[in-house]
């Protein structure tokens, strides 16, 4: 994990997508994800989120993001939302808006809207 997260601060984009994918497939339970926020990868990825010059970086950074901000028990993980804190308190609404929706690419949008509900289903303030 730690050299995923040390991946993010290449300037080559496509080492910084590397890093963001297996951030993306370590983020498999609440523990790892857990890990990687602590690590720094979330605030990483919210970095790598808004200085993404193209769409691929960006789709990277958003899909693991998401993957960090999953909740896949039917009960509520405290773990889950903890992760959510840590990127809402990185910044991580006004960075997600703020990257541009792309008609060639629909799976930005898909993973923004599910970050923006994951955020508004834990009652954060969305609008700003």
């Amino acid at each position: 994990m730690h050299q995923s997260v040390s991946l993010l601060h290449v300037k080559d984009p496509l080492f910084k997508r590397m890093g963001a994918s297996r951030l993306a497939r370590f983020a498999i339970d609440d523990q790892r994800r857990m890990k990687i926020v602590e690590i720094g990868g979330a605030q990483e990825l919210l970095n790598m989120l808004g200085s993404a010059r193209d769409e691929r970086t960006q789709k990277e950074a958003l899909k693991a993001l998401s993957a960090l901000s999953k909740d896949d028990s039917d009960i509520v993980s405290t773990i889950a939302d903890e992760a959510v804190k840590a990127l809402h308190n990185g910044g991580a609404i006004s960075v997600i808006k703020s990257t541009p929706d792309t008609f060639e690419d629909a799976e930005i949008g898909a993973y923004k809207s599910n970050l923006l509900k994951r955020f508004q289903d834990l009652r954060y303030d969305i609008s700003s």
